[in-house]
């Protein structure tokens, strides 16, 4: 297979309304429920931040419709189980891996190949897409603090990862819902958002976002997150969505992947 490329410029029309979901960990359920939530809030454009598959019980469907997404507009890069999900690592390496064999086995050639190509970043002005930190993003360093948010934005606006246009960094890979931003002493300030109320992001400052987790939120809570960043208004909200999560465990224990992965869903842990 041919290796990705670390980042990409992805040309086209101006970012206006446009959904972020990461994590999404092969979860069909929680899939259809945001997207279905994206859609009645305005959504124009959706963005998948990484993790595709892993951990959940519907590898296939999901990666089969980002495929279907991102031939009509949808930007995605590329997590670490997609990684995983196309290289020969071995079974049962972490309990994260355990079940990455039996998730390629359930990937077609095309979705392999799809998961394959996928930029580990996107520069999209304003934007700046990555799945972990855009400092050194095939480490999959999670961005949890504001020292290790500001190395993330610090590396997005400067060359070859971004440049001086990106203003806002969003991705995922911690499972939480956090906003992050640059005060007027030049260090990152943590803000834990409210789910549905929009929040102002003007653009004279630098943000950085972790939009939470589609499929496998970790928060203690159960519901599916996504965020919606509105560029008009300048505008970032961060979305709880109910979803059908006995159906995605069950989809779980139905495979030979560990019990575990199916009662987190329902612990939201």
């Amino acid at each position: 297979m041919r290796s990705p490329p670390l980042a990409g410029r992805c040309p086209g029309s101006p970012v206006m309304r446009l959904a972020l979901l990461s994590d999404i960990h092969a979860n069909r359920q929680a899939l259809d429920a945001c997207l279905a939530h994206a859609q009645a809030a305005g959504a124009e454009r959706l963005a998948f931040l990484g993790d595709l598959v892993g951990y959940g019980g519907d590898p296939a469907y999901v990666v089969q419709r980002v495929m279907e997404l991102a031939a009509q507009g949808a930007l995605v890069v590329k997590g670490n189980h997609d990684v995983y999900a196309i290289e020969a690592m071995g079974e049962g390496k972490t309990l994260g891996q355990a079940g990455v064999l039996w998730t390629q086995q359930q990937l077609s050639v095309e979705q392999r190949r799809f998961l394959a190509e996928l930029p580990l970043t996107l520069h999209q002005p304003p934007l700046l897409l990555v799945h972990a930190s855009a400092a050194a993003p095939d480490r999959w360093h999670y961005v949890e603090t504001p020292q290790l948010a500001a190395l993330s934005l610090d590396a997005a606006c400067e060359p070859p990862i971004g440049g001086p246009d990106v203003h806002y960094v969003f991705g995922g890979h911690v499972h939480r819902q956090t906003l992050y931003y640059r005060g007027g002493t030049g260090k990152l300030m943590p803000f834990t958002p409210t789910p549905g109320v929009p929040i102002p992001v003007p653009r004279h400052r630098r943000w950085l976002a972790t939009v939470g987790s589609v499929g496998q939120p970790r928060d203690g809570r159960g519901d599916a997150m996504y965020a919606l960043f509105d560029d008009a208004a300048q505008q970032l909200t961060f979305h709880r969505v109910p979803y059908d999560a006995a159906a995605a465990a069950q989809a779980i224990r139905a495979t030979p992947m560990p019990p575990f992965f199916a009662d987190r869903l329902e612990l939201g842990r």
